[in-house]
C-alpha cells in the first residue's frame, strides 16, 4: 500500500487526460464554435449533467458508511437543487436557453448523440456496479477543473458576447463549490482505499472517468 502522499500523486498524475486539452474545447475557448456548434455541445453536455444525481444515488445506494452518505447526499441536491428552479441542472437548461435552444428540446434529449449517450451511461452503470470508494473515486476530475472552469468562463463572456449573462449561472456557482468539493473527494477515497489493490482501482477508476469525458467530447467534435 502507498503513502497517502504517493497515492495522491498517483492520482493527480492523471491530470493530462483530462478534457481540458480536447481539440472541441480548445475550439470553444478560442472563439471558433458556431452557435449551431455551442447548441450542439449543451444540449449533449445536458445529458452529462442531468445524469449525475442518479450516479451519486448509485453511489448512496452501495455506500454503508452514514458519514459518506450525509456528505454524498448534498451533491444530489446541489445538482437537482432543493426545489423547482434550482441546482445545478437548472443552471444548464439556462445556458442552453442561452444559445438559442428551447428548453423543450433539451429535456426531450432529442440531440443527444449516441456516442454520448453510451459514455454516459456507461459511467452511471459503473457507479451503480462497482464498489463505491471507487465511484466516488471516479469523481476526482473534480481536482483537475476549478482551473479550466474560470478560465471557461472568462472566455465564454469574452468570444461569445451574445449569451445572456443569465447563460453563465452553471459556471458562476461551480466556482463556488468545486475546489472543496475536490478536496472532500480526496480525503474521502484516501481514507478508505486501504490496500494497494483497492489504490489501484481507485486509479483505475479515474482513467475510467477522464476516458468518459474524453469520448463525450470525441462524439460531440465528430459531429461538429
Amino acid at each position: 500500500m502507498l503513502a497517502a502522499e504517493d497515492f495522491i500523486a498517483e492520482l493527480r498524475a492523471l491530470a493530462p487526460r483530462y478534457w481540458h486539452d480536447h481539440p472541441f474545447h480548445l475550439r470553444l475557448h478560442a472563439g471558433d464554435l458556431s452557435r449551431e456548434e455551442l447548441q450542439r455541445w449543451a444540449a449533449n453536455r445536458w445529458y452529462y449533467q442531468r445524469s449525475l444525481p442518479q450516479k451519486d444515488a448509485a453511489i448512496l445506494a452501495n455506500c454503508p458508511l452514514s458519514q459518506v452518505r450525509r456528505y454524498w447526499m448534498e451533491r444530489i441536491v446541489y445538482h437537482d437543487g432543493s426545489r423547482d428552479g434550482e441546482g445545478g441542472a437548472e443552471n444548464w437548461l439556462r445556458m442552453a436557453e442561452a444559445v438559442g435552444l428551447d428548453r423543450a428540446e433539451v429535456l426531450d434529449e432529442r440531440h443527444v448523440l449516441p456516442g454520448v449517450r453510451f459514455a454516459v451511461d456507461a459511467y452511471v452503470n459503473f457507479a451503480r456496479s462497482k464498489p463505491w470508494v471507487e465511484s466516488i473515486a471516479s469523481g476526482l476530475t473534480e481536482m483537475f477543473s476549478p482551473g479550466l472552469m474560470k478560465r471557461r468562463l472568462a472566455d465564454m463572456r469574452e468570444q461569445y458576447p451574445w449569451i445572456g449573462e443569465d447563460g453563465f449561472a452553471y459556471f458562476v456557482s461551480r466556482l463556488t463549490v468545486i475546489a472543496g468539493e475536490g478536496k472532500s473527494t480526496l480525503d474521502i477515497v484516501v481514507e478508505h482505499a486501504r490496500t494497494r489493490e483497492q489504490q489501484q482501482a481507485c486509479v483505475a477508476a479515474l482513467a475510467f472517468k477522464c476516458d468518459v469525458l474524453q469520448a463525450i467530447l470525441d462524439a460531440v467534435d465528430y459531429h461538429s
